[in-house]
Protein backbone atom coordinates (compact mmCIF):
# COMPACT_ATOMS: atom_id res chain seq x y z
CA UNK A 1 0.00 0.00 0.00
CA UNK A 2 1.07 3.58 -0.60
CA UNK A 3 2.36 5.47 2.44
CA UNK A 4 0.35 8.54 1.39
CA UNK A 5 -3.11 8.89 2.90
CA UNK A 6 -6.05 8.58 0.50
CA UNK A 7 -9.17 10.72 0.76
CA UNK A 8 -11.16 7.72 2.02
CA UNK A 9 -8.59 6.99 4.73
CA UNK A 10 -8.63 10.63 5.76
CA UNK A 11 -12.42 10.57 6.06
CA UNK A 12 -12.30 7.38 8.10
CA UNK A 13 -9.63 8.84 10.42
CA UNK A 14 -11.84 11.89 10.83
CA UNK A 15 -14.79 9.65 11.64
CA UNK A 16 -12.81 7.80 14.28
CA UNK A 17 -12.09 11.11 16.03
CA UNK A 18 -15.73 12.10 15.79
CA UNK A 19 -16.62 8.75 17.29
CA UNK A 20 -14.44 9.54 20.32
CA UNK A 21 -16.35 12.78 20.84
CA UNK A 22 -19.78 11.18 20.54
CA UNK A 23 -18.75 8.30 22.82
CA UNK A 24 -17.53 10.78 25.43
CA UNK A 25 -20.82 12.63 25.20
CA UNK A 26 -22.77 9.39 25.48
CA UNK A 27 -20.88 8.58 28.70
CA UNK A 28 -21.49 12.09 30.10
CA UNK A 29 -17.81 12.99 29.81
CA UNK A 30 -16.43 16.27 28.40
CA UNK A 31 -16.26 16.21 24.58
CA UNK A 32 -13.23 18.44 23.98
CA UNK A 33 -13.21 19.00 20.25
CA UNK A 34 -10.54 21.70 20.52
CA UNK A 35 -8.11 19.33 22.21
CA UNK A 36 -8.58 16.73 19.47
CA UNK A 37 -8.20 19.43 16.82
CA UNK A 38 -4.88 20.47 18.33
CA UNK A 39 -3.69 16.84 18.32
CA UNK A 40 -4.69 16.48 14.66
CA UNK A 41 -4.13 19.93 13.11
CA UNK A 42 -4.65 18.67 9.54
CA UNK A 43 -8.22 17.67 10.47
CA UNK A 44 -8.99 20.44 12.95
CA UNK A 45 -11.25 22.67 10.87
CA UNK A 46 -13.29 19.84 9.40
CA UNK A 47 -13.58 18.08 12.77
CA UNK A 48 -15.03 21.25 14.32
CA UNK A 49 -17.48 21.64 11.42
CA UNK A 50 -18.64 18.01 11.70
CA UNK A 51 -19.08 18.32 15.44
CA UNK A 52 -21.26 21.40 14.96
CA UNK A 53 -23.40 19.41 12.48
CA UNK A 54 -23.84 16.60 14.99
CA UNK A 55 -24.86 19.02 17.71
CA UNK A 56 -27.37 20.72 15.39
CA UNK A 57 -28.87 17.34 14.52
CA UNK A 58 -29.10 16.43 18.21
CA UNK A 59 -30.82 19.74 18.89
CA UNK A 60 -33.75 18.56 16.77
CA UNK A 61 -33.79 14.87 17.70
CA UNK A 62 -31.27 13.63 20.27
CA UNK A 63 -30.40 9.99 19.57
CA UNK A 64 -30.70 7.48 22.36
CA UNK A 65 -27.56 6.92 24.46
CA UNK A 66 -26.97 3.52 22.89
CA UNK A 67 -26.59 5.05 19.44
CA UNK A 68 -24.10 7.92 19.54
CA UNK A 69 -24.18 9.51 16.07
CA UNK A 70 -21.36 9.43 13.60
CA UNK A 71 -21.23 11.14 10.26
CA UNK A 72 -18.77 8.81 8.62
CA UNK A 73 -17.47 5.39 9.37
CA UNK A 74 -14.10 5.06 11.05
CA UNK A 75 -11.46 2.40 10.70
CA UNK A 76 -10.33 2.37 14.30
CA UNK A 77 -7.07 0.66 15.14
CA UNK A 78 -6.86 -2.62 13.25
CA UNK A 79 -3.25 -3.49 12.75
CA UNK A 80 -2.51 -2.94 9.08
CA UNK A 81 0.21 -4.64 7.12
CA UNK A 82 2.04 -3.22 4.16
CA UNK A 83 2.36 -5.17 0.95
CA UNK A 84 5.83 -6.29 2.10
CA UNK A 85 4.30 -7.96 5.19
CA UNK A 86 2.05 -10.15 3.07
CA UNK A 87 1.57 -13.03 2.77
CA UNK A 88 1.52 -13.72 6.51
CA UNK A 89 -0.19 -16.19 8.79
CA UNK A 90 -3.32 -15.33 10.79
CA UNK A 91 -4.42 -18.44 12.65
CA UNK A 92 -5.49 -21.03 10.11
CA UNK A 93 -5.52 -18.37 7.37
CA UNK A 94 -2.76 -17.08 5.15
CA UNK A 95 -3.38 -13.41 4.41
CA UNK A 96 -2.52 -12.89 0.73
CA UNK A 97 -3.53 -9.31 -0.05
CA UNK A 98 -5.70 -6.48 1.26
CA UNK A 99 -8.81 -6.06 -0.86
CA UNK A 100 -10.69 -3.39 1.04
CA UNK A 101 -11.24 -1.36 4.18
CA UNK A 102 -14.58 -0.91 5.89
CA UNK A 103 -15.93 0.82 8.94
CA UNK A 104 -15.09 -2.16 11.14
CA UNK A 105 -11.74 -3.30 9.85
CA UNK A 106 -9.77 -4.64 6.89
CA UNK A 107 -10.80 -7.28 4.37
CA UNK A 108 -8.12 -9.62 3.03
CA UNK A 109 -8.05 -12.23 0.34
CA UNK A 110 -6.86 -15.22 2.31
CA UNK A 111 -6.19 -18.93 2.02
CA UNK A 112 -7.95 -21.14 4.54
CA UNK A 113 -5.38 -23.87 4.93
CA UNK A 114 -7.64 -26.34 6.74
CA UNK A 115 -10.12 -26.46 3.84
CA UNK A 116 -7.76 -25.49 1.00
CA UNK A 117 -9.99 -22.70 -0.26
CA UNK A 118 -9.71 -18.97 -0.95
CA UNK A 119 -11.89 -16.81 1.28
CA UNK A 120 -12.42 -13.17 2.19
CA UNK A 121 -11.32 -12.57 5.76
CA UNK A 122 -12.64 -9.50 7.54
CA UNK A 123 -10.40 -8.70 10.51
CA UNK A 124 -12.35 -6.57 12.98
CA UNK A 125 -10.98 -3.64 14.93
CA UNK A 126 -10.84 -4.17 18.66
CA UNK A 127 -13.46 -1.55 19.54
CA UNK A 128 -16.10 -2.97 17.21
CA UNK A 129 -17.10 -6.21 18.91
CA UNK A 130 -20.76 -5.22 19.19
CA UNK A 131 -20.99 -4.45 15.48
CA UNK A 132 -19.02 -7.60 14.71
CA UNK A 133 -21.40 -9.74 16.74
CA UNK A 134 -24.42 -8.27 15.01
CA UNK A 135 -22.93 -8.57 11.52
CA UNK A 136 -22.21 -12.23 12.19
CA UNK A 137 -25.74 -12.83 13.49
CA UNK A 138 -27.31 -10.91 10.61
CA UNK A 139 -25.27 -12.77 8.02
CA UNK A 140 -26.33 -16.09 9.54
CA UNK A 141 -29.97 -15.19 8.77
CA UNK A 142 -29.37 -13.99 5.23
CA UNK A 143 -29.04 -17.03 3.02
CA UNK A 144 -29.68 -15.40 -0.36
CA UNK A 145 -27.94 -15.88 -3.73
CA UNK A 146 -27.19 -12.13 -3.95
CA UNK A 147 -25.85 -11.64 -0.42
CA UNK A 148 -22.23 -12.51 0.41
CA UNK A 149 -22.42 -15.62 2.64
CA UNK A 150 -20.42 -15.91 5.86
CA UNK A 151 -18.65 -19.24 6.31
CA UNK A 152 -17.76 -18.72 9.95
CA UNK A 153 -16.57 -16.44 12.73
CA UNK A 154 -13.67 -16.67 15.12
CA UNK A 155 -10.93 -14.87 16.99
CA UNK A 156 -7.14 -14.90 16.73
CA UNK A 157 -4.68 -13.07 18.93
CA UNK A 158 -7.50 -11.02 20.48
CA UNK A 159 -8.93 -9.92 17.13
CA UNK A 160 -12.29 -11.26 15.92
CA UNK A 161 -12.82 -12.04 12.27
CA UNK A 162 -15.46 -13.03 9.74
CA UNK A 163 -14.68 -15.67 7.16
CA UNK A 164 -16.75 -14.98 4.03
CA UNK A 165 -17.07 -16.22 0.51
CA UNK A 166 -14.43 -14.63 -1.69
CA UNK A 167 -16.14 -12.99 -4.65
CA UNK A 168 -13.59 -12.86 -7.43
CA UNK A 169 -14.38 -9.91 -9.64
CA UNK A 170 -14.96 -6.23 -8.91
CA UNK A 171 -17.44 -3.80 -7.32
CA UNK A 172 -20.08 -1.51 -8.75
CA UNK A 173 -17.91 1.41 -7.62
CA UNK A 174 -15.04 0.25 -9.84
CA UNK A 175 -17.35 -0.52 -12.75
CA UNK A 176 -18.70 3.03 -12.74
CA UNK A 177 -15.41 4.76 -11.85
CA UNK A 178 -14.67 5.90 -15.42
CA UNK A 179 -18.04 6.02 -17.16
CA UNK A 180 -21.75 5.44 -16.42
CA UNK A 181 -23.10 1.97 -17.12
CA UNK A 182 -25.54 1.31 -19.97
CA UNK A 183 -29.01 2.06 -18.52
CA UNK A 184 -30.36 -1.48 -18.93
CA UNK A 185 -27.28 -2.97 -17.30
CA UNK A 186 -27.61 -0.54 -14.41
CA UNK A 187 -31.30 -1.45 -14.01
CA UNK A 188 -30.48 -5.17 -14.03
CA UNK A 189 -27.87 -4.82 -11.28
CA UNK A 190 -30.07 -2.70 -9.03
CA UNK A 191 -33.09 -4.96 -9.52
CA UNK A 192 -31.12 -7.97 -8.28
CA UNK A 193 -29.65 -6.02 -5.38
CA UNK A 194 -33.12 -4.74 -4.46
CA UNK A 195 -34.43 -8.32 -4.26
CA UNK A 196 -31.59 -9.18 -1.88
CA UNK A 197 -32.24 -6.09 0.23
CA UNK A 198 -35.96 -6.95 0.41
CA UNK A 199 -34.98 -10.42 1.65
CA UNK A 200 -32.97 -8.75 4.43
CA UNK A 201 -35.95 -6.54 5.29
CA UNK A 202 -38.19 -9.60 5.49
CA UNK A 203 -35.75 -10.94 8.07
CA UNK A 204 -35.94 -7.73 10.09
CA UNK A 205 -32.62 -6.21 8.98
CA UNK A 206 -31.91 -2.79 7.48
CA UNK A 207 -28.56 -2.40 5.73
CA UNK A 208 -28.14 1.40 6.26
CA UNK A 209 -24.97 1.65 4.16
CA UNK A 210 -25.89 0.61 0.63
CA UNK A 211 -23.50 2.10 -1.93
CA UNK A 212 -21.65 0.95 -5.05
CA UNK A 213 -18.55 0.00 -3.05
CA UNK A 214 -20.64 -2.47 -1.02
CA UNK A 215 -21.98 -4.33 -4.06
CA UNK A 216 -19.56 -6.96 -5.36
CA UNK A 217 -19.77 -8.29 -8.92
CA UNK A 218 -18.40 -11.74 -9.72
CA UNK A 219 -16.95 -12.80 -13.07
CA UNK A 220 -20.38 -14.02 -14.23
CA UNK A 221 -21.88 -10.56 -13.61
CA UNK A 222 -23.86 -11.56 -10.52
CA UNK A 223 -24.10 -8.82 -7.83
CA UNK A 224 -23.64 -9.55 -4.12
CA UNK A 225 -24.60 -7.23 -1.27
CA UNK A 226 -21.82 -7.05 1.30
CA UNK A 227 -20.78 -5.24 4.49
CA UNK A 228 -23.63 -5.45 6.98
CA UNK A 229 -21.45 -3.74 9.60
CA UNK A 230 -23.92 -0.83 9.93
CA UNK A 231 -27.02 -2.99 9.59
CA UNK A 232 -29.76 -2.66 12.19
CA UNK A 233 -31.97 -5.45 13.45
CA UNK A 234 -35.56 -4.43 13.99
CA UNK A 235 -38.86 -6.11 14.67
CA UNK A 236 -41.78 -6.43 12.31
CA UNK A 237 -42.64 -6.76 8.67
CA UNK A 238 -43.47 -3.91 6.28
CA UNK A 239 -43.88 -1.35 9.10
CA UNK A 240 -40.53 -1.96 10.78
CA UNK A 241 -38.74 1.19 11.92
CA UNK A 242 -35.69 1.97 14.03
CA UNK A 243 -34.51 4.87 16.12
CA UNK A 244 -32.55 7.62 14.45
CA UNK A 245 -28.77 7.72 14.26
CA UNK A 246 -26.51 9.57 11.88
CA UNK A 247 -24.51 6.67 10.47
CA UNK A 248 -23.61 5.72 6.94
CA UNK A 249 -22.12 7.40 3.89
CA UNK A 250 -23.45 10.94 3.27
CA UNK A 251 -23.82 10.75 -0.53
CA UNK A 252 -26.10 7.69 -0.29
CA UNK A 253 -27.88 8.56 2.95
CA UNK A 254 -31.63 9.34 3.05
CA UNK A 255 -32.72 12.55 4.79
CA UNK A 256 -34.18 10.68 7.77
CA UNK A 257 -30.78 9.04 8.32
CA UNK A 258 -28.92 12.35 7.91
CA UNK A 259 -31.08 14.17 10.46
CA UNK A 260 -33.31 12.70 13.13
CA UNK A 261 -36.12 15.24 12.73
CA UNK A 262 -36.86 14.07 9.17
CA UNK A 263 -38.47 10.79 10.27
CA UNK A 264 -37.63 7.24 11.32
CA UNK A 265 -35.50 4.73 9.49
CA UNK A 266 -37.49 2.06 7.69
CA UNK A 267 -37.21 -0.15 4.58
CA UNK A 268 -37.87 3.03 2.56
CA UNK A 269 -34.51 4.31 3.84
CA UNK A 270 -32.68 1.49 2.05
CA UNK A 271 -34.89 2.15 -1.00
CA UNK A 272 -33.49 5.69 -1.07
CA UNK A 273 -29.95 4.33 -0.96
CA UNK A 274 -30.76 1.93 -3.80
CA UNK A 275 -31.99 4.93 -5.78
CA UNK A 276 -28.71 6.71 -5.05
CA UNK A 277 -26.80 3.67 -6.30
CA UNK A 278 -28.93 3.57 -9.47
CA UNK A 279 -28.36 7.31 -9.95
CA UNK A 280 -24.58 6.85 -9.83
CA UNK A 281 -24.67 3.91 -12.23
CA UNK A 282 -26.67 6.03 -14.70
CA UNK A 283 -24.72 9.29 -14.36
CA UNK A 284 -21.27 8.37 -13.05
CA UNK A 285 -21.73 10.38 -9.85
CA UNK A 286 -23.87 10.14 -6.70
CA UNK A 287 -26.94 12.38 -6.46
CA UNK A 288 -25.25 14.60 -3.87
CA UNK A 289 -21.55 15.18 -3.36
CA UNK A 290 -19.86 18.30 -1.98
CA UNK A 291 -16.40 19.30 -0.76
CA UNK A 292 -17.02 18.11 2.81
CA UNK A 293 -19.32 15.59 4.50
CA UNK A 294 -21.18 18.43 6.23
CA UNK A 295 -21.91 20.16 2.92
CA UNK A 296 -23.03 16.85 1.43
CA UNK A 297 -25.46 16.30 4.30
CA UNK A 298 -26.92 19.77 3.77
CA UNK A 299 -27.48 18.93 0.10
CA UNK A 300 -29.18 15.66 1.07
CA UNK A 301 -31.52 17.52 3.41
CA UNK A 302 -32.45 20.53 1.30
CA UNK A 303 -31.68 20.09 -2.41
CA UNK A 304 -33.25 18.10 -5.20
CA UNK A 305 -30.99 15.91 -7.38
CA UNK A 306 -30.26 16.92 -10.95
CA UNK A 307 -32.47 14.69 -13.16
CA UNK A 308 -30.27 11.86 -14.55
CA UNK A 309 -31.21 12.66 -18.17
CA UNK A 310 -29.59 16.08 -17.83
CA UNK A 311 -26.30 14.36 -17.05
CA UNK A 312 -26.74 11.38 -19.38
CA UNK A 313 -29.25 11.85 -22.26
CA UNK A 314 -29.14 8.10 -22.97
CA UNK A 315 -31.16 7.39 -19.82
CA UNK A 316 -34.75 6.38 -20.60
CA UNK A 317 -37.44 8.66 -19.18
CA UNK A 318 -39.14 5.77 -17.40
CA UNK A 319 -35.89 4.70 -15.71
CA UNK A 320 -35.25 8.29 -14.67
CA UNK A 321 -38.67 8.45 -12.99
CA UNK A 322 -37.98 5.18 -11.17
CA UNK A 323 -34.69 6.58 -9.89
CA UNK A 324 -36.18 9.91 -8.81
CA UNK A 325 -39.07 8.19 -7.03
CA UNK A 326 -36.52 6.40 -4.84
CA UNK A 327 -34.83 9.72 -4.04
CA UNK A 328 -37.92 11.52 -2.76
CA UNK A 329 -37.22 13.39 0.49
CA UNK A 330 -40.39 12.04 2.13
CA UNK A 331 -40.17 8.31 2.69
CA UNK A 332 -43.87 7.76 1.96
CA UNK A 333 -43.35 9.11 -1.57
CA UNK A 334 -40.77 6.40 -2.36
CA UNK A 335 -41.44 2.80 -3.27
CA UNK A 336 -43.02 1.10 -0.25
CA UNK A 337 -40.49 -1.73 -0.43
CA UNK A 338 -37.33 -2.78 -2.19
CA UNK A 339 -39.39 -5.50 -3.89
CA UNK A 340 -41.69 -2.85 -5.40
CA UNK A 341 -38.62 -1.08 -6.78
CA UNK A 342 -37.34 -4.35 -8.24
CA UNK A 343 -40.74 -5.01 -9.83
CA UNK A 344 -40.69 -1.62 -11.56
CA UNK A 345 -37.14 -2.18 -12.78
CA UNK A 346 -38.19 -5.56 -14.16
CA UNK A 347 -41.08 -3.87 -15.99
CA UNK A 348 -38.61 -1.46 -17.52
CA UNK A 349 -36.31 -4.30 -18.56
CA UNK A 350 -39.28 -6.13 -20.11
CA UNK A 351 -40.35 -3.00 -22.03
CA UNK A 352 -43.50 -2.73 -19.94
CA UNK A 353 -44.92 0.46 -18.40
CA UNK A 354 -43.52 1.02 -14.87
CA UNK A 355 -46.00 1.80 -12.11
CA UNK A 356 -44.34 5.18 -11.65
CA UNK A 357 -46.04 6.22 -14.91
CA UNK A 358 -49.51 5.72 -13.39
CA UNK A 359 -50.45 9.42 -13.43
CA UNK A 360 -53.74 8.76 -11.59
CA UNK A 361 -55.68 11.92 -10.83
CA UNK A 362 -55.82 11.04 -7.13
CA UNK A 363 -52.04 10.61 -7.06
CA UNK A 364 -51.51 13.97 -8.75
CA UNK A 365 -53.86 15.77 -6.35
CA UNK A 366 -52.42 13.94 -3.34
CA UNK A 367 -48.89 14.84 -4.37
CA UNK A 368 -49.80 18.50 -4.82
CA UNK A 369 -51.16 18.73 -1.27
CA UNK A 370 -48.30 16.95 0.50
CA UNK A 371 -45.73 18.70 2.60
CA UNK A 372 -42.38 19.29 0.92
CA UNK A 373 -39.09 18.44 2.61
CA UNK A 374 -38.81 22.11 3.60
CA UNK A 375 -41.91 21.94 5.81
CA UNK A 376 -39.83 20.96 8.85
CA UNK A 377 -38.60 24.56 9.15
CA UNK A 378 -42.13 25.63 10.03
CA UNK A 379 -41.53 24.29 13.52
CA UNK A 380 -39.27 27.33 13.98
CA UNK A 381 -42.19 29.60 13.07
CA UNK A 382 -45.11 28.04 14.98
CA UNK A 383 -45.34 30.44 17.92
CA UNK A 384 -44.38 33.42 15.77
CA UNK A 385 -47.16 32.69 13.30
CA UNK A 386 -49.68 32.52 16.12
CA UNK A 387 -48.50 35.91 17.37
CA UNK A 388 -48.62 37.21 13.81
CA UNK A 389 -52.23 36.04 13.54
CA UNK A 390 -53.13 38.04 16.65
CA UNK A 391 -51.20 41.10 15.45
CA UNK A 392 -52.86 41.09 12.02
CA UNK A 393 -56.33 40.64 13.48
CA UNK A 394 -55.80 43.59 15.84
CA UNK A 395 -54.67 45.76 12.90
CA UNK A 396 -57.76 44.84 10.90
CA UNK A 397 -60.06 45.30 13.91
CA UNK A 398 -58.58 48.74 14.57
CA UNK A 399 -59.02 49.64 10.89
CA UNK A 400 -62.65 48.49 10.98
CA UNK A 401 -63.16 50.56 14.14
CA UNK A 402 -61.82 53.69 12.43
CA UNK A 403 -64.06 53.05 9.45
CA UNK A 404 -67.09 52.52 11.71
CA UNK A 405 -66.28 55.86 13.37
CA UNK A 406 -66.26 57.48 9.91
CA UNK A 407 -62.62 58.54 10.21
CA UNK A 408 -61.63 59.71 6.75
CA UNK A 409 -58.18 61.15 7.54
CA UNK A 410 -55.43 58.91 6.19
CA UNK A 411 -52.77 59.27 8.86
CA UNK A 412 -54.43 56.93 11.45
CA UNK A 413 -54.63 54.18 8.82
CA UNK A 414 -51.04 54.82 7.72
CA UNK A 415 -49.95 54.66 11.36
CA UNK A 416 -51.58 51.26 11.78
CA UNK A 417 -50.44 49.71 8.52
CA UNK A 418 -47.13 51.41 7.74
CA UNK A 419 -45.56 52.04 11.13
CA UNK A 420 -47.28 49.07 12.77
CA UNK A 421 -46.21 46.57 10.10
CA UNK A 422 -42.62 47.82 9.90
CA UNK A 423 -42.17 47.69 13.67
CA UNK A 424 -43.74 44.23 13.82
CA UNK A 425 -41.48 42.97 11.00
CA UNK A 426 -38.38 44.05 12.93
CA UNK A 427 -39.62 42.38 16.12
CA UNK A 428 -40.71 39.21 14.28
CA UNK A 429 -37.39 38.69 12.51
CA UNK A 430 -35.31 39.51 15.60
CA UNK A 431 -37.18 36.91 17.63
CA UNK A 432 -36.78 34.32 14.87
CA UNK A 433 -33.02 34.87 14.61
CA UNK A 434 -32.63 34.25 18.33
CA UNK A 435 -34.29 30.86 17.81
CA UNK A 436 -31.30 29.41 15.93
CA UNK A 437 -29.65 29.45 12.50
CA UNK A 438 -31.86 30.79 9.69
CA UNK A 439 -31.99 28.33 6.81
CA UNK A 440 -31.96 29.31 3.16
CA UNK A 441 -35.59 28.35 2.62
CA UNK A 442 -36.58 30.55 5.58
CA UNK A 443 -34.88 33.48 3.91
CA UNK A 444 -36.95 32.78 0.80
CA UNK A 445 -40.15 32.67 2.86
CA UNK A 446 -39.17 35.86 4.66
CA UNK A 447 -38.57 37.64 1.33
CA UNK A 448 -41.97 36.53 0.02
CA UNK A 449 -43.64 37.70 3.22
CA UNK A 450 -41.68 40.96 3.07
CA UNK A 451 -42.88 41.51 -0.50
CA UNK A 452 -46.46 41.05 0.74
CA UNK A 453 -45.88 43.61 3.49
CA UNK A 454 -44.47 46.12 1.00
CA UNK A 455 -47.44 45.54 -1.31
CA UNK A 456 -49.85 46.03 1.59
CA UNK A 457 -48.27 49.35 2.56
CA UNK A 458 -48.20 50.37 -1.08
CA UNK A 459 -51.98 49.97 -1.42
CA UNK A 460 -52.58 52.85 1.00
CA UNK A 461 -50.15 55.15 -0.81
CA UNK A 462 -51.69 54.27 -4.20
CA UNK A 463 -55.09 55.23 -2.82
CA UNK A 464 -53.67 58.55 -1.68
CA UNK A 465 -51.92 59.28 -5.00
CA UNK A 466 -55.05 58.43 -7.01
CA UNK A 467 -57.26 60.53 -4.77
CA UNK A 468 -59.43 57.56 -3.83
CA UNK A 469 -61.34 57.26 -0.59
CA UNK A 470 -59.59 55.53 2.28
CA UNK A 471 -59.92 51.69 2.16
CA UNK A 472 -61.26 51.77 -1.42
CA UNK A 473 -58.54 49.36 -2.56
CA UNK A 474 -58.42 47.27 0.64
CA UNK A 475 -59.74 44.07 -1.08
CA UNK A 476 -56.35 43.99 -2.81
CA UNK A 477 -54.84 43.15 0.62
CA UNK A 478 -56.56 39.76 0.49
CA UNK A 479 -55.27 39.17 -3.05
CA UNK A 480 -51.70 39.97 -1.95
CA UNK A 481 -52.01 37.62 1.03
CA UNK A 482 -53.38 34.90 -1.25
CA UNK A 483 -50.33 35.27 -3.50
CA UNK A 484 -48.00 34.88 -0.50
CA UNK A 485 -49.78 31.69 0.57
CA UNK A 486 -49.65 30.32 -2.98
CA UNK A 487 -45.86 30.62 -2.91
CA UNK A 488 -45.79 28.99 0.53
CA UNK A 489 -47.84 26.11 -0.84
CA UNK A 490 -45.23 25.42 -3.50
CA UNK A 491 -42.30 25.76 -1.09
CA UNK A 492 -43.67 24.19 2.09
CA UNK A 493 -46.99 22.37 2.02
CA UNK A 494 -49.86 21.97 -0.40
CA UNK A 495 -52.34 22.64 2.41
CA UNK A 496 -51.55 26.34 1.94
CA UNK A 497 -53.40 26.18 -1.39
CA UNK A 498 -56.57 26.04 0.70
CA UNK A 499 -55.52 29.15 2.63
CA UNK A 500 -54.69 30.93 -0.64
CA UNK A 501 -58.09 30.01 -2.13
CA UNK A 502 -59.86 31.31 1.00
CA UNK A 503 -58.02 34.62 0.72
CA UNK A 504 -58.77 35.02 -2.99
CA UNK A 505 -62.45 34.41 -2.24
CA UNK A 506 -62.25 36.86 0.66
CA UNK A 507 -61.15 39.62 -1.75
CA UNK A 508 -64.34 39.12 -3.80
CA UNK A 509 -66.57 39.07 -0.73
CA UNK A 510 -64.82 42.15 0.71
CA UNK A 511 -65.52 44.11 -2.47
CA UNK A 512 -69.19 43.21 -2.23
CA UNK A 513 -69.53 43.88 1.51
CA UNK A 514 -67.77 47.23 1.45
CA UNK A 515 -70.35 48.70 -0.93
CA UNK A 516 -72.90 47.96 1.77
CA UNK A 517 -70.92 48.56 5.00
CA UNK A 518 -67.31 49.79 4.80
CA UNK A 519 -65.96 48.31 8.10
CA UNK A 520 -67.14 44.80 7.16
CA UNK A 521 -64.36 44.32 4.60
CA UNK A 522 -61.33 44.88 6.86
CA UNK A 523 -62.95 42.90 9.68
CA UNK A 524 -63.61 39.91 7.41
CA UNK A 525 -60.05 40.05 6.10
CA UNK A 526 -58.74 40.16 9.68
CA UNK A 527 -60.64 37.02 10.65
CA UNK A 528 -59.59 35.04 7.55
CA UNK A 529 -55.92 36.04 7.58
CA UNK A 530 -55.70 35.36 11.34
CA UNK A 531 -57.07 31.85 10.84
CA UNK A 532 -54.68 31.27 7.91
CA UNK A 533 -51.69 32.04 10.12
CA UNK A 534 -52.94 30.68 13.45
CA UNK A 535 -53.98 27.21 12.22
CA UNK A 536 -50.58 26.17 10.75
CA UNK A 537 -48.79 27.99 13.58
CA UNK A 538 -50.64 25.91 16.17
CA UNK A 539 -50.11 22.72 14.15
CA UNK A 540 -46.34 23.11 13.90
CA UNK A 541 -46.03 24.37 17.47
CA UNK A 542 -47.74 21.18 18.68
CA UNK A 543 -45.60 19.10 16.34
CA UNK A 544 -42.42 20.57 17.77
CA UNK A 545 -43.66 20.19 21.35
CA UNK A 546 -44.57 16.56 20.75
CA UNK A 547 -41.15 15.80 19.27
CA UNK A 548 -39.31 17.55 22.08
Amino acid sequence: MSTSETAAERDERLAALLGELTEARRCDKPADVDALARQHPDLGDELRALWVAVQLAEQFAPPPPSEAPTLLRGTGHVRSHSAEDLPRQFGEFTLLEEVGRGGMGIVYRARQTSLHRTVALKVIQRGERARFQFEAEAAAKLDHPNIVPVHGVGEHDGQPYLCMKYVEGTTLARLVADNPLPPREAARYVAQVARAVHFAHDNGILHRDLKPANVLIDRQGRPYVSDFGLAKQVVGGPQLTVSNAIVGTPSYMPPEQASGHRGHLSPASDVYSLGAVLYELLTGRPPFRAATPVDTLLLVLDQEPVPPRQLNPQVDRGLELICLKCLQKHSDLRYPSAAALADDLDRFLNDETPSVWSGKFADVIGGAFRETHHAAVLENWGVLWMWHAAMTFLQCAATAGLAAAHVEQRWPYLLIWVVGLLVWCVIFWSVRKRGGPVLFVERVIAHVWGAGVIGTIGVFFVEMLMGLGVLTLSPILALLAGMVFTVKAGLLSGEFYCHAAALYLTAVVMAALMTWYLPAGPLLFGVVIAVCFFQPGLKYYRQQAKRE
